[in-house]
């Protein structure tokens, strides 16, 4: 089993609570009740989905689960990917309190089999996401290249050059439906804009510094969805 620095445990814990307070508050004070059956599930949905990933990374790959909590913004080296990371924060802040305002003022007659649904498909992003941090051990959460690093082109990685990201896309579709809203998916294409600048810059990183990145991308044409982009 690899060597787990002491604290590591008790860091990442403490990050996921302080993670999961702010998006409670962000939830239910938008929402402006507590009556909120579609809040609360999404909220224990999202905490078990994320608490899982954390967990089975520190278990498995001690390092990586280092590295990604490096997180954010203030954690970006290139002024670029600062900018980005601030835009996509801020978008995905406003998706979550534009769903809840949506519940607080009726503007949606949103179904109970669409919450489902929402809550489903932020299952399956964060499965996904499971699914590449077991196969990439350099999936950082900076644009960074590590001495040591090498090019990953197996498993999601032989379909897609950044299936991290395609994960975005059914967590961030599913958020707004989960939080029983029809008016929060507008903000979901600007949450891609985001992550597309990103990862454009980020191959330009790659290509640059990687050695074998460049043929990596002869050999996988797609960058998030096979057959189209």
């Amino acid at each position: 089993m690899p060597e787990k620095a002491p604290d590591l445990g008790r860091r990442a814990a403490a990050a996921n609570a302080k993670f999961f307070i702010a998006l409670a508050v962000i939830i239910f004070v938008a929402a402006g009740t507590p009556a909120y059956w579609q809040g609360w599930l999404f909220l224990a949905n999202f905490i078990f989905w994320c608490t899982g990933v954390t967990a089975y990374v520190y278990w498995h790959d001690p390092a990586l689960l280092e590295k990604r909590m490096r997180a954010g913004p203030a954690a970006e080296t290139e002024p670029l990917q600062k900018r980005i990371q601030l835009f996509t924060s801020i978008v995905m802040t406003a998706l979550i309190i534009l769903s809840a305002l949506d519940y607080r003022f009726g503007w949606s007659s949103v179904p109970a089999w669409v919450v489902i649904l929402g809550n489903l498909l932020i299952a399956a992003g964060f499965l996904l996401v499971a699914i590449v941090l077991r196969e990439n051990s350099f999936a950082s959460a900076t644009i960074q290249v590590s001495p040591d690093q090498t090019v990953v082109s197996t498993g999601p990685y032989a379909l897609v050059r950044h299936p991290m990201y395609a994960a975005v896309l059914p967590l961030a579709t599913g958020m707004p439906l989960a939080l029983a809203s029809f008016w929060g998916p507008l903000i979901v294409p600007l949450i891609m804009a985001g992550i597309i600048l990103r990862l454009i810059d980020e191959e330009r990183h790659l290509s640059r510094d990687l050695p074998g990145y460049e043929d990596y991308r002869r050999k996988v044409r797609y960058r998030l969805v096979p057959g189209l982009w």
